[in-house]
Formats: C-alpha cells, sequence, structure tokens
C-alpha cells in the first residue's frame, strides 16, 4: 500500500541554506514535474517576497546551486531554472531510487517542507534511514494511505467536504459573500444549524491537519500505516 509522508529538512541539509542567510524572508516553491530524471526532478523555482537584485546575488553566492537562468518575474516573484551541484543531486537520487515521486516542495524560513509519495511503508522507511545515516535532521511531520481519498487525508468527513465545496462554488467565501448559510442549508438540503456545525469542525480539521502539526498527529499516522 502506497503512504505519503510529510516532512521537513533544514535548507543547510538539503539546498539553498545561505540564500537563506542572506535573503532570510525569501519563500521558495519548487514546480513539480513528472519525471525520473535526477537533473528534472526540480529544476523549476518560484522566489516570493524578495528583490531580483539580491536573489541573484544570493543564489550566485549559494554552493548547492552549479548554475541558474533567471526566466521572468511578475510582482515581487521570481522564476528560477536551477542546475543544483552532486550533493542536491544525490539527495534527489535517494528519493527516485526509493520509489518516492514529489508530489509538494516549499521552503520558508530556513526549512524545507517535503510531501513524498512512496510505494510502500518498507520505501519510506529506507529513505528515512538514508537522512538518519547521514546525520541530517529530518523531521517527520505526518505520515498516511496514499489511496486515501482527500477528505480521510484531512480527516474531514464526506459530509463536511460538500459543505466546504458547495460553500466555495455558490461564493460563501467570497469577500463580499455571494451566499449565506441559509442559501447552503437549501442547496444541501439541511439546517442552517447543521451548516454551520459542518464549517466549524471541517475548518477546525483542515487547520490542524495542513497549519498545525503535533506529535500526536505524526504518530497516529505512523500507528494507522502499519
Amino acid at each position: 500500500m502506497s503512504v505519503i509522508a510529510e516532512f521537513t529538512i533544514p535548507a543547510g541539509a538539503f539546498a539553498l541554506g545561505e540564500t537563506f542567510d542572506r535573503v532570510p524572508d525569501v519563500t521558495i516553491e519548487v514546480e513539480r514535474l513528472a519525471t525520473h530524471s535526477r537533473e528534472w526532478v526540480m529544476p523549476f523555482l518560484w522566489l516570493t517576497n524578495a528583490e531580483l537584485d539580491p536573489i541573484t546575488a544570493a543564489l550566485e553566492a549559494d554552493q548547492s546551486v552549479i548554475d541558474f537562468e533567471f526566466l521572468d518575474s511578475e510582482d515581487d516573484i521570481g522564476y528560477f531554472n536551477v542546475h543544483w551541484d552532486e550533493a542536491v543531486q544525490e539527495r534527489v537520487d535517494e528519493i527516485i531510487d526509493q520509489h518516492g515521486i514529489l508530489q509538494e516542495a516549499t521552503a520558508a524560513d530556513g526549512r524545507w517542507f517535503f510531501k513524498l509519495k512512496f510505494v510502500d511503508k518498507t520505501a519510506l522507511e529506507g529513505f528515512q534511514r538514508y537522512f538518519q545515516d547521514k546525520e541530517y535532521s529530518f523531521e517527520l511531520q505526518r505520515i498516511y494511505d496514499g489511496t486515501a481519498p482527500k477528505e480521510r487525508e484531512y480527516d474531514l468527513t464526506s459530509a463536511q467536504r460538500d459543505v466546504l465545496v458547495t460553500g466555495l462554488e455558490m461564493g460563501y467565501f467570497n469577500v463580499p459573500r455571494d451566499a449565506q448559510i441559509g442559501d447552503l442549508a437549501t442547496e444541501l438540503d439541511i439546517s442552517t444549524n447543521a451548516v454551520s456545525q459542518r464549517l466549524r469542525r471541517a475548518t477546525k480539521s483542515l487547520t490542524q491537519n495542513t497549519l498545525v502539526v503535533s506529535t500526536e498527529q505524526t504518530k497516529r499516522g505512523l500507528d494507522e500505516s502499519n
């Protein structure tokens, strides 16, 4: 059974640690590509909240980057093609060797966040051992069934997911709102009180499972994967 793992690694143990030292408020998002080539797993980056000149200077000085090309910019977002050094490529190789698929990669405050899908728990454990053997600071945040539907991934019930999707489609979350709780209740054929409760519980579950990480959540994920 496939599993999905979410974890964080200090930038200094993976890539762009020196860039964060020079431009600490930058945030990075990796463009995901469907590939099994080591050189095309994470070659394109969006860098946000930083002026172009300081970012360019930081990338030029960063030892984890062999070369890069500035491609485009819009407002405070720069788009870059980056060629990584051998140390970064080795870590990318480990993802591929363990049959891992990179689903999400972002970085902020000097730490990388990764969301990887593995063919099974054994592959994930092999990936963990690699970082532990290298004595890198590897912090597992969550692990869960890779075949689970989205509502299970975020601990949502089907009813909670339905009310969130309906609210989004009807404009309940717009500013100003295009729909009220009563409109959602009519559409779902439930009471306004039921809508209100489902919205609150769904919001709590989404917040806990996307913005807040706890030891208890991580342990629960490990237990459920066994």
